[in-house]
């Protein structure tokens, strides 16, 4: 047997689809086998492969027992003159099989080695080729300098970026998402070492084999595409602590005498984690900042403002530490028990009721101290500074910097679909239809010049797989999507390759069109049907604010604004402002909201709102094809910021429309 394909799969049942279809191909003109090792799977991976996939090898583990482990179960049972591990997140080429065995078959002293590996995007994946992490080397990594200066020799060693990614060349060190080695080799220095969960087994098994005599290659001529860590997305483990202790025990095995290595790598980890706890906890540190600063701003002017009014000197100059610290603690840690902080969103109605409530605690305290105690002239202006304050500073960020407001994508992607038979036109389809997402079809990309410019059911052939860099940068799209029945492997990485400039993503559709891949996620394509489903929109909170809103919206507009209608000329225009603001007494009097959509179908099983004056169908381009999935879309992710953000997106169009 020519060759034996070792995959471990966990978690990843569509990648692993596709990548079995692409080994199919690639296997066509050698004789293999596939062995997987499931790591107890509950995607429904195992039923997948089990109905559609009998010609594969399955073994199915109770528990997910690492990479190290699951792989040295294939490696045993493996019989091909050369053996592969490939990630289950992987594509490959029709050729790339064949290429990798030429490539040992010219190459005596070649050991193991790896091909070129591409990221969803096109670029390069930087781990297809390293080198073992030194003292210098892991210096320059863990410090960034590799990343400052990636054409140095100096500072760039551990990913080697200063050399030409197309070509050839012995390194220290591959990914493991794709390692084929001599079987010869294998039975010579054994399997992955155990010792390493996942991370790390790939660079042991490089040093092995040099240990042995052999060497390692990165060989440029054939290429796949890898979804990097799709499985660790599916499991609870901190990827970056899990790499940089795999770093670590590499180092403790190898070069024991490199003291200073560890010590990098282990400042490494605790650096990482506190920048990562950072990271994730910046509203809350943020929060907890504005609110300590502005706590005592509010004192000051409590102060000078009662000063004003009344013969007070103030504090004593010796307790003014404790009077500008120790209550702005107090405020802050009546706050933090109410659940003002949140690491997700600045909280502005929350930190209402934590002014309020912080004021009564202050109150109290102040009759235990007397020698320190505010007066309560000063205490009243406090909390009433504090509460417009506190809540302003809030507000300001999360309107105008969009601090602690989701982020929403609700434009229209632009995109291609490569190919042009049934299955192409079938996807883009389905991609129509699906209410969860939005698409906007520039057109089709053929496999030939001569298709250009037809139509086809209602789609236009815009180019062809020749000129596709060009037309993706006309249009500017931002996802390319392949019909993988039509299209080579080949074709489709090559595609990739020559666009990793272009920053587009690139697609692949299951075989049986039900899903399709992408680099930051797997969509389903048979949507769900939604019914019975609460939106945000019905949300007892939300409805009472957003009520709020329009009462008050529509009963300043009605005063400042609806007068102004008599004196103002007609606006062509299918919308004008003065269609808009002539529906406000609408709002006023409950029939239409503010923002909300289109129109209330009534057909409809999910409470969508009340029609808006208004809304996302107005500001994205009012577009009847795409008007229903903006109306589910605001459904779902209704809150006051949105509203807010609609409005002004919606005053803007109106103001730019009449220059």
């Amino acid at each position: 047997m020519d060759l034996s394909i070792i995959i471990v799969n966990y978690n990843v049942k569509e990648f692993l689809q596709n990548l079995l279809h692409s080994i199919s191909k690639a296997t066509t003109n050698i004789s293999s086998e596939v062995i997987i090792i499931d790591n107890a799977s509950d995607d429904g991976s195992i039923e997948l492969l089990q109905e559609k996939f009998p010609w594969v090898n399955l073994i199915i583990n109770k528990e997910n027992i690492g990479f190290s482990k699951a792989n040295n179960i294939g490696l045993k049972l493996a019989k091909g003159k050369f053996l592969l591990l490939l990630n289950p997140d992987t594509i490959v080429q029709e050729d790339t099989f064949e290429k990798m065995i030429s490539f040992f078959d010219a190459h005596i002293e070649a050991g193991l080695a790896g091909c070129k590996i591409l990221n969803p995007d096109g670029t390069l994946q930087l781990a297809c080729r390293r080198s073992f992490p030194g003292p210098w080397t892991s210096f320059c990594k863990v410090s960034g300098l590799s990343n400052l200066f990636p054409k140095s020799k100096l500072f760039a060693r551990y990913n080697l970026t200063y050399l030409d990614e197309n070509q050839t060349y012995e390194v220290d060190a591959i990914s493991g998402s794709f390692m084929m080695i001599r079987k010869e080799v294998y039975d010579k220095i054994g399997g992955l070492d155990e010792i390493f969960f996942m991370y790390g087994e790939d660079l042991d098994w490089c040093y092995r084999v040099q240990k042995s005599g052999y060497k390692v290659y990165y060989y440029h001529g054939t290429q796949i595409i890898h979804y990097k860590g799709e499985s660790t997305k599916r499991s609870s483990l901190d990827e970056t602590k899990v790499f940089y202790e795999a770093m670590h025990l590499f180092v403790q095995k190898h070069l024991a005498s490199s003291f200073l290595v560890e010590i990098i790598l282990r400042t490494a980890i605790i650096l990482r984690k506190f920048i990562s706890f950072i990271a994730k906890k910046k509203l809350v540190f943020i929060s907890l900042f504005f609110d300590f600063i502005f706590f005592n701003i509010s004192l000051l002017i409590a102060e000078k403002i009662y000063e004003s009014f009344r013969d007070w000197r103030g504090f004593p100059d010796f307790s003014l530490s404790i009077v500008y610290t120790i209550p702005a603690l107090i405020q802050i840690f009546t706050s933090a028990f109410l659940g003002v902080y949140n690491k997700e969103h600045i909280g502005v109605l929350k930190n209402i009721g934590a002014i309020i409530a912080g004021f009564f605690i202050l109150s109290s305290i102040t009759y235990f101290f007397k020698d320190f105690a505010y007066s309560r002239g000063v205490v009243i202006t406090l909390y009433v500074t504090l509460l417009i304050v506190l809540s302003t500073w809030r507000i300001v960020l999360k309107m105008i910097y969009r601090m602690g407001v989701p982020s929403l994508e609700f434009s229209a992607s632009k995109a291609l679909i490569v190919g042009s038979n049934s299955s192409a036109l079938e996807l883009a389809n389905k991609l129509k239809s699906k209410t969860s997402s939005l698409y906007s079809f520039i057109g089709l990309i053929s496999l030939t010049r001569k298709d250009i410019n037809r139509e086809i059911n209602g789609l236009t052939v815009v180019g062809s797989i020749e000129n596709i860099k060009k037309v993706i940068h006309e249009h500017k799209i931002n996802e390319v999507i392949f019909s993988s029945d039509e299209l080579s492997y080949n074709s489709m990485m090559q595609i990739v390759s020559q666009c990793q400039n272009e920053n587009v993503e690139f697609k692949l559709v299951g075989g049986d069109l039900d899903f399709l891949v992408g680099k930051s996620s797997v969509n389903l394509l048979n949507e769900v049907p939604l019914i019975g489903i609460n939106y945000n929109i019905s949300q007892f909170v939300n409805r009472f604010l957003k009520k709020s809103m329009d009462l008050i919206f529509s009963i300043l507009s009605v005063i400042f604004f609806f007068p102004l209608m008599i004196f103002q000329q007609k606006d062509d225009g299918t919308y004008s402002p003065r269609k808009l603001i002539q529906q406000i007494p609408q709002v006023l009097f409950g029939k239409m909201s503010l923002v909300g959509p289109k129109s209330l179908k009534s057909d409809s099983k999910l409470y969508l709102g009340k029609p808006g004056i208004t809304g996302l169908w107005l500001t994205e381009g009012d577009n009847e094809e795409n008007n229903e999935k903006l109306d589910i879309f605001y459904a779902k992710n209704q809150n006051i910021w949105l509203d807010l953000e609609i409005i002004g997106k919606t005053i803007s169009r109106f103001l730019i429309k009449r220059k």
